[in-house]
């Protein structure tokens, strides 16, 4: 089967439910139009940021689309997206990003990172907003490393804003009592929900939309299939949607009914 052949069979001028859709082109659904007005609200107060949620339910969709509204010309984005490089490695990207050449000893690279975040903001007029994907990943000392960072000039004001994303072991972790000072700090906290079934089911539709089909292509009962098996997880229902076309394309179906959607459902679940 060639996907050629499939987005003729149904009229797509594109492939839907693929992952590089532009960010004025995403599904807003409520909880990600939450998550994207709470992320813009941290970065322009300069606060520290925790947005939790399941894998799949699009933590990183939603930080991507509100950082995507930023004025580049007043904010530097550093973003990390694998923190297991350690506390030093942490540091050294923040410098690196910033146009240093990071020290050799961590005694002197704590305070060279706080001096090149606080520079960037005092003397180039630009916010650096700091996002660390995988956030659950970091290590006691990463934390405490982050922690340090925000206790920037006795606590007055701080130069960049920061958020950590992760999985919602970040939260219940940031909660143990080691560490209290990092947790007094946040000054936002979010987890993304699933969707609800109006949601899913709007959310096909955007993306067939997309894709060129405004007419109803997925039956009733195949989308409330797709909902309860996804638990309204956007990329479950990603894939989910995607085997569901193909189940029905094989079997010449013009529409995506409850038994392709079945098909798709045996076909994700025992991979």
């Amino acid at each position: 089967m060639s996907i050629e052949r499939l987005q003729a069979f149904y009229g797509f001028t594109r492939m839907p439910f693929g992952r590089d859709l532009a960010p004025g082109m995403l599904h807003r659904h409520p909880g990600h139009a939450e998550a994207v007005a709470r992320i813009t609200w941290c970065t322009s107060e300069h606060t520290l940021g925790v947005i939790t949620g399941e894998v799949g339910a699009g933590k990183t969709v939603a930080v991507r689309a509100a950082l995507s509204a930023l004025d580049p010309a007043r904010h530097t984005l550093i973003y990390l997206g694998n923190p297991t490089i350690g506390a030093r490695g942490i540091h050294h990207a923040i410098v690196t990003a910033l146009g240093g050449v990071p020290r050799v000893h961590m005694a002197t690279l704590i305070p060279q990172t706080a001096d090149a975040l606080a520079a960037e903001h005092a003397e180039r007029g630009r916010t650096p907003v700091l996002v660390i994907d995988e956030a659950h990943l970091l290590d006691h000392d990463q934390l405490e490393g982050i922690r340090m960072l925000t206790n920037h000039d006795m606590d007055s004001t701080s130069p960049f804003a920061c958020l950590l994303v992760g999985q919602p072991t970040l939260r219940r972790r940031i909660k143990l009592g080691m560490f209290a000072a990092l947790d007094q700090r946040i000054a936002l906290r979010y987890t993304l929900p699933p969707m609800n079934a109006t949601d899913t089911a709007g959310y096909l539709r955007h993306h067939l939309t997309l894709a060129g089909r405004s007419d109803p292509l997925f039956s009733d009962d195949a989308t409330t299939l797709i909902h309860q098996t996804s638990r309204g997880l956007p990329r479950a229902v990603n894939n989910l949607a995607v085997q569901s076309l193909i189940a029905a394309f094989a079997a010449d179906k013009a529409i995506v009914d409850e038994s392709s959607t079945r098909a798709a459902v045996t076909e994700v679940t025992t991979e």
